[in-house]
């Protein structure tokens, strides 16, 4: 059951960062979702909890860490994708 709680918060925090972004109309990119969620949940969350003192128990600093994390995350994800498109596609 961690696991699959692990795996939804990922999922709600990388579809919060695409919220906060600003993404287009197109609605959310889960793929991108679950990836920057988790990712930027491990890196933000765990360094800012770490930073702070809170060890590694949720607290409202990982969380804010997690959001702070995977936006990161999904900005550096798109200017990826745009750099890879070029004038010329």
């Amino acid at each position: 059951m961690l696991i699959i709680g692990i795996i939804l918060f990922g999922m709600l925090v990388g579809a919060a960062a695409q919220l906060i972004i600003g993404r287009s109309s197109r609605g959310i990119d889960w793929p991108m979702a679950f990836a920057s969620g988790l990712v930027g949940s491990f890196v933000g969350g765990l360094l800012v909890s770490l930073l702070s003192g809170d060890g590694l128990e949720l607290r409202p600093s990982g969380v804010i860490g997690s959001v702070v994390g995977a936006v990161i995350v999904t900005l550096g994800w798109q200017w990826w994708r745009a750099r890879g498109q070029g004038p010329d596609a």
